[in-house]
């Protein structure tokens, strides 16, 4: 069986090859690349795919059996990014996709979810077989912000006492391996979140203690959250996104208790406060 991975050279597709290489051979992965120069030290076949591109998947995805479909970045674009990929691997003959969507993508408040439903819907139409992992946040979508703040003093925000279930990437990455090499998971939809869940006061908590100095969390108004990332250097629509997702923490977007990340896993979601410590490290 032939497993191809889109986006192979970002953080989550690296990671994913990683944990596929423990459970099949490195001969039977497929990294699909925007650039090959960039996939030198994955280890496994690279071929070129350029979701914007469509005349490139065509040839990338002959032979492939079961396709993980990494959601694109560009916001906005995905949905036309993620139907020229299906449309691809329907005409290749690619028996299932695995896709990456967004934790409760059916009804969650989040802006990002919008594409991701659309990209839910054209996948189950387009008769594939398929598996939706719906991932909730990354706890390095708050780490990458430690540095900044050990450099400003505080943490800041605009997530108020919402809980927050993230779990980190690699733990994510290995729930689309198991996915992506064994059967049994056609047609199934995964809410995957981490099996803790805190606020960004309790992070703010865990960073100082690990600092050893005090590092509050400072709730702003979404307005001036997005105001001050902006004064950081991040530019104006990323800023008011970014923002704009911690509300949506506020109310619940990124809480789950179904813990089917870690049943998935076989083990338990990396803690908080190790993905702290990796980042503090770093720092």
């Amino acid at each position: 069986m032939t497993i191809a991975i889109t986006g192979a050279t970002g953080h989550l597709g690296r990671l994913v090859i990683d944990s596929l290489k423990s459970r099949v051979p490195a001969g039977d992965i497929v990294a699909l690349v925007r650039s090959a120069s960039k996939a030198a030290t994955l280890g496994v076949a690279v071929r070129e795919a350029d979701y914007t591109r469509p005349e490139t998947l065509g040839s990338a995805l002959e032979g492939v059996d079961v396709l993980l479909l990494i959601s694109g970045t560009d916001l906005g674009k995905r949905l036309a990014q993620h139907a020229n990929v299906i449309a691809a691997a329907k005409a290749a003959g690619v028996r299932r996709i695995v896709y990456t969507s967004i934790l409760h993508a059916d009804d969650s408040p989040l802006d990002l979810a919008i594409e991701h439903r659309a990209t839910e819907a054209a996948l189950k139409a387009s008769g594939l077989g398929y598996t939706i992992l719906r991932n909730g946040w990354y706890t390095e979508n708050y780490a990458g912000s430690i540095g900044g703040a050990l450099a400003g003093g505080a943490f800041l925000g605009s997530a108020g006492d919402g809980k927050i279930s993230s779990a980190a990437r690699a733990d994510f990455a290995e729930a689309a391996a198991v996915v992506l090499a064994a059967s049994g998971h056609e047609g199934k939809t995964y809410e995957l979140a981490g099996d803790e869940s805190y606020t960004l006061s309790d992070l703010a908590a865990e960073i100082s203690r690990q600092a050893g100095r005090a590092i509050p969390y400072k709730n702003l108004p979404e307005g001036g959250y997005a105001a001050a990332l902006k004064g950081f250097g991040i530019p104006e629509a990323f800023a008011n996104a970014i923002a704009g997702w911690d509300t949506g923490a506020s109310n619940g977007a990124l809480y789950d208790t179904g813990r089917q990340l870690s049943t998935l896993i076989g083990r338990p979601t990396t803690p908080m406060a190790a993905t702290v410590a990796a980042a503090l490290r770093a720092a």
